[in-house]
């Protein structure tokens, strides 16, 4: 049985304080669902409509449509919502390549970031103690399932850059062209800017170089590319260069 206490808790999932204060978060739809049940993520409970689809899971409640939805974060639920625990952060592997992220505020740029790292390979995402909670309910549906497999760390960021010992790429309007700098590292961090002001001054202090898209079209507009559209962009290039 549900009760109005279950929808209250699920409702207060929204909040990252109380997602952390209770260690855990909401995900739905059946396809994110079975990608975290197949991870090291640990299920807590499942509510679904329809019963039939996750089978022998001894946590799991049948619920009607209608309580679905007042129990959704969604304006057209899936049938299934689930409550996984957080699990521990794997220690970030410095041997391959990091994606760094500075200040990110949109959720649904920090779910596409996920998901296009984990389409190139990358198995570590930093973030800086200020950005978006990867938890956030926004971000899990655009990253669909990705988190469940990616490594993200929440840090100092200007503190780990001080102690990392292989190269460091910013990105930066004022940067080297992408096609003319034939990068193939097999390792290092590549460092993304808030949405709208790009990279600290602190941490451009921090980098080697730093790395921009070319704009081919003349005009004046637009102005800049969206974080997740360029990070899409250069780690295609560097990729194909040979990492």
């Amino acid at each position: 049985m549900v009760t109005k206490k279950d929808i209250k808790f699920i409702n207060n999932l929204k909040q990252k304080k109380f997602r952390y204060l209770n260690n855990c978060f909401i995900v739905e739809g059946k396809k994110s669902i079975t990608e975290f049940i197949n991870s090291d993520f640990k299920i807590i409970k499942l509510y679904s409509v329809d019963c039939s689809f996750f089978k022998n899971m001894t946590n799991q409640f049948e619920i009607d449509y209608k309580l679905l939805k007042k129990m959704s974060f969604l304006n057209n639920p899936d049938d299934h919502i689930a409550i996984f625990q957080f699990k521990k952060t794997k220690p970030i592997e410095d041997n391959n390549l990091i994606i760094a992220l500075e200040s990110i505020r949109d959720p649904g740029n920090l779910g596409t970031i996920i998901r296009t790292c984990e389409w190139f390979g990358v198995k570590d995402v930093v973030c800086s103690l200020d950005s978006v909670d990867c938890y956030n309910q926004k971000v899990i549906q655009s990253a669909m399932g990705s988190i469940s497999r990616v490594n993200i760390t929440y840090l100092n960021l200007k503190d780990y850059l001080k102690s990392f010992n292989s190269v460091i790429i910013g990105t930066s309007l004022s940067g080297k062209n992408l096609y003319d700098s034939n990068i193939k590292p097999n390792k290092g961090i590549l460092i993304f800017g808030n949405e709208a002001n790009g990279l600290s001054r602190e941490l451009l202090k921090l980098t080697n170089f730093n790395l921009t898209i070319p704009k081919f079209n003349l005009n004046s507009f637009p102005e800049s590319l969206n974080i997740a559209s360029s990070l899409s962009i250069i780690l295609g290039e560097i990729k194909s260069n040979g990492l």
